[in-house]
This record gives structure tokens, C-alpha cells and sequence, in this order.
């Protein structure tokens, strides 16, 4: 077997990490480039020279015509809105050839799926979860009670016919005594499958078995996460959590590749916090600080691809993040945002927190997380526009030591740091 080297590129905090332009700095030298899990329910933005584009089902190497872009079993497909994210794409680059793969064991998202989330998170009230209401909950738990709809299933007529019959029967008990609202006749449902796994028909492919033979041959793969480790079911801020898991170990699980398979794993964090959706946030700010660290980020400021919702935003969190980067078994970090801190005077980073009275620097579950206060440390701010400057030697020292800082707090080596939104906009650290 030839040597392939396989990294996994993920987030190490809340989500909204700026993993999209590190897949697609990466996707430059890849062959492959692979989603494993979640949905329409976040997206990945990119800013090439033809644009901004907010990716939520499509891969971040698809602008790389060179690269083959997998959809593994892993993942929500939403096939209409994959429909029209492609159409999207090709008005601005008609020429640009798709080069897709998508996996006919993946399970495709059904119109209830959108209508329970949003339901659910209506009657829930002021308990809700914060949910993009794109339907992924009810999708997963779908997936997981065996009733889901595998997209090789589709083009079984009289299966899917039965499949669907049976499943709207549930639905439509909930949708009535649950929810009181109208009922769904499944053939409307058997219409619409039909006719968007018409469009993609030409994308579907064995991709565990495309995956492992890719990696038996050598192939240098990138393994796309979507939000990040605080959002995973198991590890993170649960319940304000997303259904699928979020950690690079998944992503053997999610494209049918052995998990000793994984190379690297690149764990993506901003150089300060940020998130979409409630749960716990220790280092949030509020208010007029939090209006100015949120417009000074990104390339419109903080607010979120799919939902458009203000980013709840904060300091950088050493707590946080040096438990993600180690449930995500990071080899490597990409540091994202460092010129939106070029206003401060002094950085806050926050290298513990006290809760009940007691410091810890353990990340605990999410109920004794709501106790808890931050405890800051002080870096003096380096008070400079920095998206021009291309190598570590000449940002400014006190930019270099807040760098090194963080790789110093966290105990990872930092090897991309992005200063800006644009593609370019990197910071070479061996030079």
C-alpha cells in the first residue's frame, strides 16, 4: 500500500471557526476532499478571487476542478438545497465542472424533518436549543431509530412507496396530536425525492469503497468537518449540541475509512470565541464590547453563514479550546482572525475558570459550566492592520507573542495563522 496521508480538518471550539478558507488553502495540494457529517445547518464560507460563497452541503474543494469531492454516508443530505447551492455556484462559474461524489448510503433530508425542528423549537419556547430549524434533530433520530431513507433507496419505486407509507404514518400521529398541525401525504413526499435524486442521479457512487481504495493508492484526502468539538453530542455543551459528531474520529465512521487511516488532525480555532446557538460560553461579552469585537470580525463581521444570526462572541478561551484541540486528537492548529484584535490595547485571554468558588482549568459538563467565570490574563495589544504582512518574522512582536502564547497555554504547534478573510491572507510561520 502507498503512503497517503489523510488529515482531518475540524473545529476545535463552538463552530464558526473559519474552517472553510483552511479546507480550501488545503484542497490546493489535495486529491480528495470529503464531507463526513452534519448538514444545511452550518456553513462554510470561501472568498476566492471569484467571490464570497457560503457552502453548506457542497465541499470546500469544489472550486478546485482538480480535486474529487465526496459527500460521505455520514452526512444530512438535503438534496434540493445541494440543487440549488450548485446552481448558485454555476451562475457566478458556469464553466466550472462539479466534481462530485455522493454516497448512496447517505440518508437523505425529508421535508417533516425541517417542519418538526422548526415545531419543536416553537413549543419549546424559551427553553429552546438554539436550533438552525434545518431539520438536522429529527433527521438523526430518524437515522438512528431505522427509519430514515437511504439514498439508493430512491430509485426503488415500489420500496420507497413502501418505506414512505409506513413512515408518515408515525409522522403524521405527531404532527397531529403533538404539534396540532396539518398531516403530509407521502406521495407528495415520493414526488419531490424523485424528482431531485433525478438531478443528482449522475453524483451518486459507492464513496467507502471510492475512499478506501483512494487511500490504499496513496492519495493525499481531506476530511471535512462541519461546527466543532463543544458541538458534539457526546463531548460537548450538551444539550446545545448538534446531532451528528463533530470530532475527527467520526470521520472513519462517516466515509467508511479505518480509523488508523487519519494522518493528521488540523483543529481550527479563532484567534478570539465565537458561536452560533445557545449553551454555555464562558468568555462571552455583551453589549457595546461585543459589538465592537463582532463587526470587527471577518470579512462582514460575525454572523453566521446559514442563519444570519449575530455570533455570540468573546475572548480567546484556553479552557475551551485546549480541551477541544485534545478530544479532537490534534496534531496541528490553524489559528483564524488574528487581525480582528488589531483594535485592543491589551488582549483578555482566558487561562481558567472559577467555579463555586474553586479555580479549574478542567472543562466540565455543560450544567457546572453555566456557573462558571472566566479568569483572564492580559497581553498587550499590537495595535496594527496586519492582513498585509505574509510572513511571522514581521508581524509585530507583540502579535508574535500572543501566537506563541496560545501554542504555549494549549500544547499544540500553531502552523497556519489567517489574518484575513481573502484567500491570501495567511501568515507563512517558517518565515
Amino acid at each position: 500500500m502507498k503512503n497517503s496521508k489523510v488529515m482531518a480538518i475540524v473545529g476545535a471550539n463552538w463552530g464558526d471557526e473559519g474552517k472553510g478558507k483552511i479546507t480550501d488553502i488545503c484542497a490546493a495540494n489535495a486529491d480528495i476532499v470529503a464531507r463526513f457529517q452534519g448538514g444545511s445547518n452550518a456553513g462554510h464560507t470561501i472568498i476566492n478571487k471569484y467571490g464570497e460563497f457560503a457552502l453548506h452541503q457542497l465541499p470546500s474543494g469544489i472550486f478546485n476542478e482538480n480535486v474529487i469531492n465526496v459527500i460521505g454516508n455520514g452526512v444530512a443530505l438535503n438534496m434540493e438545497y445541494l440543487e440549488q447551492e450548485m446552481n448558485n455556484v454555476l451562475k457566478i462559474l458556469p464553466n466550472l465542472h462539479i466534481n462530485l461524489k455522493i454516497s448512496d448510503r447517505v440518508q437523505v433530508l425529508l421535508p417533516h424533518h425541517v417542519l418538526l425542528d422548526r415545531l419543536e423549537e416553537e413549543r419549546r419556547g424559551n427553553r429552546k436549543f438554539g436550533s438552525t430549524k434545518s431539520g438536522i434533530a429529527p433527521f438523526y433520530s430518524e437515522k438512528y431509530a431505522k427509519e430514515g431513507i437511504q439514498l439508493n433507496e430512491i430509485y426503488n419505486d415500489s420500496h420507497l412507496k413502501y418505506r414512505l407509507l409506513h413512515l408518515y404514518e408515525k409522522v403524521n400521529l405527531i404532527l397531529k396530536h403533538l404539534y396540532n398541525a396539518p398531516e403530509i401525504n407521502y406521495i407528495d413526499v415520493y414526488d419531490k425525492l424523485k424528482y431531485f435524486s433525478e438531478k443528482i442521479e449522475k453524483y451518486k457512487d459507492d464513496t467507502g469503497y471510492f475512499m478506501r481504495k483512494a487511500w490504499k493508492n496513496g492519495k493525499n484526502i481531506l476530511l471535512e468537518g462541519q461546527l466543532g468539538a463543544l458541538r458534539d453530542p457526546d463531548f460537548g455543551i450538551y444539550p446545545y449540541v448538534t446531532s451528528s459528531n463533530t470530532i475527527a474520529g467520526f470521520s472513519a465512521v462517516g466515509l467508511g475509512l479505518p480509523p488508523y487511516a487519519i494522518t493528521n488532525v488540523l483543529a481550527v480555532t479563532k484567534a478570539y470565541s465565537s458561536s452560533v446557538g445557545a449553551g454555555s460560553f464562558v468568555t462571552e461579552l455583551d453589549g457595546e464590547e461585543a459589538e465592537l469585537l463582532r463587526n470587527k470580525g471577518g470579512h462582514s463581521g460575525e454572523y453566521g453563514a446559514t442563519t444570519g444570526r449575530p455570533r455570540r462572541v468573546g475572548y480567546f478561551d484556553v479552557v475551551a479550546t485546549k480541551y477541544g484541540t485534545e478530544v479532537q486528537g490534534a496534531t496541528e492548529i490553524a489559528l483564524t482572525g488574528l487581525d480582528t484584535l488589531s483594535y485592543l490595547d491589551e488582549i483578555p485571554v482566558c487561562v481558567a475558570y472559577e467555579i463555586n468558588g474553586e479555580r479549574t482549568h478542567k472543562f466540565e459538563a455543560n450544567y457546572l459550566l453555566e456557573k462558571a467565570k472566566p479568569i483572564f490574563e492580559k497581553l498587550p495589544g499590537f495595535k496594527k492592520d496586519i492582513r498585509d504582512i505574509r510572513t511571522f518574522g514581521k508581524l509585530p512582536k507583540e502579535a508574535q507573542n500572543y501566537i506563541k502564547y496560545l501554542e504555549e497555554k494549549i500544547g499544540v504547534s500553531i502552523t497556519f495563522v489567517s489574518n484575513g478573510p481573502e484567500r491570501e491572507q495567511m501568515v507563512d510561520m517558517n518565515s
